[in-house]
């Protein structure tokens, strides 16, 4: 073994997370792969943290970036890969550097000095055991601003139960509710239940919402779950669906983000469907449905993401140069 994997598995041992890596069954796709001795697996990862960007972010909803901005640590690789990925370069692993639990914790409280209203751990699955570490390590710094994770949702309860304590705002998406789209688009035709199933934890773990007013009268959330939902062109059916199931499920003790940024960011000759964005009327129309149904708690947007513009550099700024 040469000696950067040296240090990586003496971190692992450090930190107790090296078993895991050894044999990963982090998310749903069960790869199997020894991380640890630099196997990539289905993420396209190592158990090497690597991270694209960690800086202030003001496109998530209101109530978390606020005018300050919320401190987003983008994670490179992704369990679910979805074709249209407006976030492609840094789920391929194409992008970013390597950071020590360490380093990843000094981050999170550069984040907090520069007045972030939280850490926003932005696809974090494949790297829970190593973010836990690097969280309580910066919480015993000082961390104290509130803990986001914002996921795509395939993810396992029993990795979610590794973070209980150390998050308090769940911004999971729930993306499909039917079989086909999320194995056209995403590769995993059970993603619904297991989306479900991870939700259903999440509530478990912050049951209740709670805002706080800061010093410039802002509302923002410090405790809760914010459910996402993109509309994707010619699926307005199955967003019917996941907008009825969560609030049937949950009721008003979550908050729906129901989104219309879907840009078709590069050409995708495969789903030609998909090479078109979704209109103003049709985004109405399922916002009509969402009152209908009696969701009251709830994010709607105005306009869209017109542009590669609101797509950050993914240049490893905010990140010191890892292991």
């Amino acid at each position: 073994m040469d000696s950067k994997w040296e240090r990586v598995t003496e971190e692992a041992r450090r930190y107790g997370y090296a078993e895991k890596m050894q044999d990963c069954t982090l998310c749903p796709r069960n790869c199997h792969a020894d991380r640890l001795s630099g196997q990539k697996g289905y993420c396209g990862q190592t158990a090497r943290i690597r991270a694209a960007r960690a800086a202030l972010h003001y496109w998530e909803e209101p109530c978390i970036s606020g005018r300050a901005g919320s401190g987003a640590v983008f994670f490179c690789g992704c369990p679910l890969r979805c074709v249209f990925c407006q976030n492609s370069r840094i789920a391929a692993g194409e992008a970013g550097r390597e950071v020590s639990v360490e380093e990843l914790s000094r981050a999170f409280l550069r984040l907090q000095e520069k007045g972030a209203n939280n850490i926003n751990l932005v696809t974090p699955t494949h790297f829970v055991p190593q973010i836990a570490a690097a969280l309580r390590l910066s919480k015993k710094e000082g961390l104290k601003i509130p803990v986001v994770y914002n996921t795509g949702s395939y993810e396992k309860a029993e990795t979610l139960k590794l973070m209980e304590g150390l998050v308090d705002l769940y911004l999971p998406d729930l993306k499909y509710a039917s079989k086909e789209p999320a194995e056209r688009y995403s590769h995993a035709p059970d993603y619904f239940e297991t989306a479900c199933e991870a939700i259903a934890e999440m509530v478990r773990q912050v049951p209740e919402a709670v805002f706080e007013e800061n010093a410039d009268g802002e509302r923002l959330m410090r405790r809760g779950v914010i459910v996402r939902h993109l509309l994707l062109p010619g699926q307005s059916m199955d967003s019917r669906r996941v907008l009825r199931y969560l609030h049937e499920t949950y009721g008003n003790r979550i908050y729906i983000s129901i989104m219309n940024q879907y840009t078709p960011v590069r050409r995708l000759e495969a789903y030609p469907e998909l090479n078109r964005r979704v209109s103003a009327g049709v985004y109405g129309r399922l916002v009509d449905s969402a009152i209908a149904l009696g969701i009251e708690n709830g994010f709607i947007q105005e306009g869209g993401t017109a542009s590669e513009s609101f797509v950050p550099l993914w240049d490893g700024t905010g990140l010191e140069t890892g292991i």
